[in-house]
């Protein structure tokens, strides 16, 4: 039944990105609870498995191979999480298995290193070294103690080992009795809900105390081994969609590196336009994956950039002359005292221009063409500085899609005076951390903290085009090169309004801000249906899964 409903729908599940986790984690759920194989009335039932289990125990404790332990308490019906099919048992961990933790030998890596030999040595999630001896020798369980994937039923926490081994104090040494299937075992420790047995937040812990007393449900033996290859079969199903899942996802993103890649190539406004409606033309092709719509954004933000996303006009009044009135505008409001006197900033060399610019346009420094600052944070030991009059910007505030305001911490009228007043349209970029270059523009007057800088450009230069400009690839280029490669990059203000900036003439800013406004909206439309998209496929795959396994 299961396998039959999986095939039928097998093309649902190949177009679906998360099927196969969703999948695996279904399989073992149904596994470990007797819903995977049909039971078998002539099985010896469980309770039988579980008496030879403890006369083998018993025989091992006598013959000293094995330590004797304390009787466990009776499982409570509270304590049983589903309910098992007639023929299985409840039965404790400690009661299935010989605990083996106290054989164990941890060896440091500088011991083991004067050590090599043949033997593997084991921890928490498999093999991590070599060894010159060995501890164990046959088939065990081992299941993670600490630094396990205790939160993954993917990756697990328990595994299988044979032959001569040594293992260290990370992992638990189970070893089954009574002939009870070791690949059963370990499908059931990795479904678990491990969260309420574990300890420690910052590296899990599963102590043995904690471990012996954990229910099991115990099948009959051979409807263990029913299970583990019925497990086997669709976990090799699993695979083969993992497989083809991949080698779609590689094609789409050639697909579509191909297709930005020719649009960047784009030398003229005809050449783009061209390229541009092959990709319209081809979106269901080449776009699947809302995770590539940041590319096809990142592309449009580049053209922008170098002059090809709008058409020249010989009539426009050039930057040149725009960058005089700009001049004369900085020259008025520093007469006015509302601006400082700045040194003034280098002229750009040959070797700092990284492309050609059309015809009108002008390489400038960022701060040519506003006036630059970094934020600060007034004393937060002066309530009085703090308030509702002005909003006070951190990195995390800003974000591809805007600014947040209301983040709980603004600034009073008292405050700004010791913070730093940023006037609307202002456009301000995280210049420390590892958030640097996130970059948004405000719109209304604001403050924000040292970690930010902050351009508001003067009267003939759109804060729009600014905005996309150091948005861009090519300026978020610029701020990573300019900022120190340790471990907090840091970008000062001095560095980044040093930085070149391509000036297009005014008339020409405003076509550019149209023609970007209008590609980034469809950009969000097409992201909006491709999630929406992917939202649909995922719960109709949920709705058949689940179908497939109830």
């Amino acid at each position: 039944m299961v396998l039959n409903m999986l095939f039928d729908n097998y093309d649902l599940l190949m177009d679906s990105p998360n099927s196969t986790v969703t999948l695996r984690k279904l399989i073992l759920q149904h596994a470990v609870q007797g819903k995977l194989v049909e039971q078998d009335p002539t099985d010896e039932p469980a309770d039988e498995l579980l008496k030879r289990i403890k006369a083998e125990k018993e025989k091992l404790i006598t013959k000293g191979k094995i330590k004797k332990q304390k009787p466990l308490p009776e499982i409570a019906e509270e304590e049983t999480p589903f309910e098992i099919p007639n023929g299985w048992v409840w039965a404790r961990l400690g009661n299935i298995f010989d605990i083996q933790d106290y054989l164990r030998i941890p060896v440091n890596i500088a011991e083991r290193e004067q050590r090599e030999g043949p033997y593997p040595y084991y921890g928490a999630n498999g093999q991590v070294g070599v060894i010159d001896d060995y501890i164990f020798e046959g088939e065990r369980v081992l299941l993670a103690e600490d630094g396990g994937f205790f939160s993954d039923p993917i990756r697990g926490v328990a595994y299988i080992v044979n032959g001569r081994f040594w293992v260290n104090n990370h992992a638990h040494v189970l070893e089954c009795l009574g002939g009870t299937c070791a690949k059963f075992w370990v499908s059931f420790f990795n479904r678990m809900d491990w969260g309420p047995l574990v300890r420690g937040m910052t590296r899990a812990k599963l102590n043995q105390a904690a471990m012996v007393q954990i229910p099991l449900a115990l099948p009959p033996l051979a409807e263990q081994h029913r299970i583990v290859a019925k497990v086997d079969q669709l976990m090799q199903l699993c695979d083969q969609l993992d497989a083809y899942q991949k080698k779609a996802s590689s094609k789409y993103t050639s697909l579509n590196d191909a297709a930005l890649e020719t649009l960047l190539s784009s030398e003229t406004i005809e050449e783009f336009a061209e390229h541009w409606q092959f990709l319209c033309n081809n979106f269901e092709l080449i776009y699947n994956d809302p995770s590539h719509v940041n590319k096809l954004r990142r592309a449009i933000l580049q053209l922008a950039v170098q002059g090809k996303l709008s058409p020249q006009d010989p009539n426009d009044e050039p930057a040149s002359k725009l960058l005089k009135r700009i001049k004369s505008e900085k020259e008025k409001l520093i007469t006015e005292g509302k601006i400082k006197k700045q040194k003034p900033l280098p002229p750009i060399t040959e070797d700092e221009i990284p492309y050609e610019l059309p015809e009108g346009w002008e390489w400038v420094r960022l701060g040519e063409i506003g006036k630059t600052q970094t934020g600060s944070t007034p004393p937060t030991s002066k309530r009085e500085y703090y308030g509702n009059d002005y909003a006070f910007i951190k990195p995390a505030d800003i974000s591809g899609q805007g600014i947040r305001y209301n983040n709980g911490e603004g600034l009073s009228k008292k405050g700004i005076e010791k913070g730093r007043f940023i006037k609307a349209y202002s456009v301000l970029m995280v210049c420390i951390g590892g958030s640097i270059g996130k970059v948004n523009f405000v719109d209304r007057d604001c403050s924000c903290n040292q970690q930010i800088n902050a351009v508001t450009p003067y009267n003939d230069v759109d804060f729009c085009l600014v905005n996309y400009n150091l948005a861009s690839p090519y300026f978020q280029n610029q701020v990573l090169t300019n900022a120190p490669s340790t471990t907090l990059p840091i970008l000062s203000k001095g560095k980044w309004e040093n930085i070149p900036f391509p000036l297009p003439p005014l008339a020409e800013q405003k076509r550019i801000v149209s023609k970007a406004d209008q590609l980034m909206h469809l950009c969000d439309e097409l992201e909006t249906r491709l999630n929406q998209s992917k939202k649909d496929s995922e719960m109709l795959m949920q709705a058949v899964l689940y179908e497939a396994f109830s």
